[in-house]
């Protein structure tokens, strides 16, 4: 980081150039809170697939803040004109909007959506009751409001408890914040997607989320009488564009075979050393929010955490523990047996991804029986399903609201485009009929994986050849 000749400082960033901080906003990025987002890496497990996917979240936070103060200048003319202090609030809440992330971001947030495979074997028809914590760990977004709302050096430096209650509403979507602009943080087309994927590719090194940033920035509009926030119809290529980035980039970087594999790994590992109550991994929900208002705990709450839990499980008592461990420290990802890949209709009932976990629910006991395998070596993951947008055209205006809505009663914001200058409420871009997009908006990708924890590869090749035809119905 460099200081400018004048007051306000600049960080030159990789992926945006020189973003420039105001006084305050450069008061919390020097937080020991704010400090802590440099020793959490972006992509989780990714550095395992790709060297240089090392980037933190640190430097995404400091990404998104820089393409907030772009949008904010460029719509001036296009009718976003939030007052000063609004203003001020957007970039903050830009700033802060990762505040709340777990170690290794998502793989410890979502510990509590861990099925362990012996949970799940059973009767595809049986309703099983899953060994869960009671309590779910919280989003980070609400972990990051706690946060903010409760670290001394965070109320200091942003000035008071009423803004930093004004700047998390806005990242957590909450009902106290502008319905509109709080979608500059988090919609279809916002900030942080906007910046992550292309920050991603880069460090991954792949092409797919390249995005034109600038001509969508340039080409933002909010409608002066209703306040709902899109972009022109000439940007509609570009809108296009980015939302296809983003699932191309799910398809290669998210969701790669080898970084899933050491993703549910490292969370069947943490999931079992909880439920043994062992390592210090939070035991629920309230014990995550001690987390958050302790600035001792938080501050040693990043990927060290995780790495510290890793080498201590190489010498667990329990074989399934350390097994898993081993798979993370050595990189020895668990082997993949089979994929299953569907794009079907939201609406359709059954799929081969479902006929798949429905077999493998119901065979899996016999398979680890026949190779004399723990049943616990085998991991069976399911995507969430990815949708393109977040509605399409043939959903009625209930079912889409019921569809979106969030635990805050709030809608996530879909991209609407100006077919005219004029317009109040602007189509979703789903609804165009000249659009790509309309072509998958009843379509969701569905993606279910089964992996196995073994280093002997004609073992391996064998199970491979006994579930291959597990995705057919019979």
């Amino acid at each position: 980081m460099a200081c400018s000749a004048s007051r306000n400082r600049l960080v030159v960033d990789s992926i945006h150039g020189d973003i420039h901080l105001t006084p305050h906003e450069w008061g919390v990025v020097n937080t020991a809170s704010f400090q802590r987002l440099r020793r959490i890496k972006q992509l989780g497990m990714g550095h395992f697939t790709y060297p240089n996917a090392t980037h933190t979240r640190f430097a995404h936070s400091l990404g998104v803040l820089g393409i907030m103060g772009r949008v904010l200048d460029a719509a001036k003319d296009y009718g976003l004109r939030p007052v000063p202090e609004m203003h001020e609030n957007l970039r903050l809440a830009a700033l802060l909007h990762d505040i709340g992330h777990y170690p290794y971001s998502h793989v410890m947030e979502t510990l509590d959506s861990v099925k362990l495979t012996e949970e799940l074997i059973g009767s595809a028809t049986e309703k099983k009751e899953l060994n869960l914590a009671t309590l779910s760990y919280p989003k980070h977004e609400q972990v990051g409001a706690l946060i903010v709302n409760s670290q001394a050096d965070l109320i200091e430096a942003i000035g008071s408890e009423d803004r930093c209650r004004a700047v998390a509403d806005l990242f957590t979507r909450s009902k106290a914040a502008d319905e509109q602009l709080s979608k500059l943080i988090h919609s279809s087309l916002d900030m942080d997607r906007l910046d992550y994927l292309l920050r991603d590719s880069r460090a991954a090194g792949v092409p797919y989320g390249s995005i034109d940033v600038p001509y969508l920035l340039n080409n933002v509009m909010a409608s002066p009488e209703s306040g709902v926030v899109g972009v022109s119809k000439k940007a509609l290529p570009a809108a296009e564009q980015f939302l296809l980035a983003r699932y191309f980039m799910y398809r290669a970087v998210y969701y790669h075979k080898t970084t899933v594999a050491l993703d549910e790994a490292c969370r069947q590992l943490l999931r079992r050393a909880r439920d043994r109550g062992k390592y210090q991994v939070p035991r629920d929900a309230d014990e995550v929010r001690e987390i958050a208002k302790c600035p001792a705990r938080l501050a040693r709450f990043t990927d060290a955490f995780v790495d510290g839990i890793v080498q201590e499980a190489l010498s667990d008592e329990d074989e399934d523990i350390k097994c898993l461990a081993h798979a993370i420290a050595f990189r020895r990802p668990p082997k993949l047996l089979k994929e299953v890949a569907a794009l079907p209709k939201r609406t359709s009932p059954t799929y081969s991804g479902a006929v798949f976990t429905f077999n493998c629910r119901l065979r899996l006991a016999a398979l680890a029986e026949e190779f004399s395998l723990p049943l616990s070596r085998f991991l069976l993951w399911e995507a969430k399903p990815f949708e393109f947008e977040e509605r399409g055209p043939e959903f009625t205006a209930a079912e889409v609201k019921e569809m979106m809505s969030k635990e805050d009663g709030q809608e996530e914001g879909a991209i609407k485009v100006f077919l005219d200058k004029g317009d109040t409420d602007p189509p979703s871009i789903m609804d165009i009929d000249h659009s790509i997009m309309q072509l998958c908006a009843d379509r969701v990708f569905c993606l279910t994986r089964l992996y196995v924890v073994c280093e002997d590869r004609a073992l391996v090749e064998s199970l491979r050849e006994k579930v291959s035809g597990w995705d057919k119905a019979e």
